[in-house]
């Protein structure tokens, strides 16, 4: 499986903004998201699914922006730190890692 992994940011000078004029910007780190490409195919480079997926992972308004920092290629069965510990701690994961289909993927290019 492909792990596509993001940092996302949140402007916290929007906030208070009533739409008019320049958004004051004050940006803050918020952590990120583990994305899993599910049913990749083999014989395909995973830098190329990355571009795929892009657009439907990558965002930017005024509010808050999201963006692509890295990927790896994990076992079927991998789970992310906070799924591992909600798994430990909790029994269950609750709060799934978002997934995109690779499939979907080429839906959306064709």
């Amino acid at each position: 499986m492909l792990v596509i992994d993001t940092q996302y940011m949140e402007n916290y000078g929007a906030h208070d903004w009533d739409g008019t004029g320049t958004c004051p910007q004050y940006w803050k780190f918020k952590g990120g998201s583990s994305y899993k490409v599910i049913n990749t195919p083999r014989n395909i480079d995973p830098a190329e699914i990355v571009e795929m997926a892009r657009g439907s992972i990558e965002r930017s308004n005024d509010y808050c922006r999201e963006y692509i920092v890295g990927y790896r290629q994990v076992a079927n069965d991998w789970l992310s730190d906070f799924e591992a510990s909600q798994l430990e701690y909790e029994g269950s994961i609750t709060y799934k890692e978002p997934e995109v289909d690779y499939c979907d993927l080429q839906k959306e290019l064709a």
